[in-house]
């Protein structure tokens, strides 16, 4: 056996940092292996909701936006949403268990803040019913969430009584609704997400635009089928539906996002 020379323990020390930078190379183009590096993050960010507690059956959109900011200045993460047609509710907060959104919504209670209310459980949530009637639910009831804001109004920041909602404000409330946490800032939210080719959308994805000067993520809609999207345009006008092959949105579509 010849002895090992300091050359031979160099030259092999190059050849396995090769294979090794080869392999991190191969796995890095491929598809599958850049959906396996992503769902981790998934699983690790799109966190699901905890105990919520839900108030309120409002006719008048000003006040349930009145109660959402009163609660959002008590640092509680809250939203209202369109229950049905002419109605709306606020839901808030995310605990760990029943009894802490309990305690904390008796506290409210007693404080005049908010008067009765009920206690939405993990299991209310359409992503925890996604085992037993498939993903496709799931997208579906992401989608339906999302038409019922049409026609609520735009305001950037939503920061006044008259509160509605900014684009990643609403893909933001549409997916808590349905028991799933996403980022807040439209960036984030194409960040987090595995990208989608434009062909194979499905319901419930998001999509992107550069609608600023930059080629940066400035707005986001959710998208429901045949190119047609929901969003929240702009200042002054109320969520509504557009399409992709709109030529505005065509020339700025930066590509869609699953989180599913």
């Amino acid at each position: 056996m010849q002895p090992i020379t300091q050359k031979k323990i160099v030259v092999c020390s190059i050849i396995m940092i090769a294979s090794l930078l080869g392999a991190i190379v191969i796995s890095s183009c491929s598809p599958r292996a850049y959906q396996t590096r992503r769902q981790p993050l998934y699983k690790r960010e799109l966190a699901k909701m905890g105990y919520t507690i839900q108030v309120g059956a409002f006719a008048r959109v000003e006040n349930a936006a009145r109660l959402t900011n009163a609660l959002k200045q008590r640092g509680l993460e809250a939203t209202y949403f369109v229950a049905r047609a002419g109605l709306y509710k606020v839901r808030f907060g995310n605990f760990s268990s029943k009894q802490m959104a309990k305690g904390k919504a008796l506290s409210l209670k007693s404080s005049g803040i908010i008067e009765e209310y009920y206690i939405v459980s993990p299991n209310d949530y359409a992503v925890s019913k996604r085992g037993k009637y498939g993903v496709k639910y799931l997208r579906e009831e992401l989608a339906s969430t999302a038409k019922s804001f049409i026609g609520v109004p735009y305001l950037w920041g939503g920061a006044s009584w008259d509160t509605g909602f900014d684009c990643s404000g609403l893909t933001m409330t549409v997916y808590q609704l349905n028991g799933l946490t996403l980022p807040r800032l439209s960036q984030e939210q194409y960040n987090l997400g595995v990208p989608v080719e434009y062909s194979e959308l499905q319901q419930g994805d998001l999509v992107f635009f550069a609608t600023s000067n930059s080629h940066q993520v400035s707005h986001v809609g959710i998208y429901l089928d045949k190119g047609r999207f929901i969003h929240a345009p702009g200042m002054g006008k109320t969520i509504r539906v557009d399409s992709l092959s709109n030529e505005y949105y065509a020339k700025r579509f930066l590509g869609g996002r699953s989180y599913l």
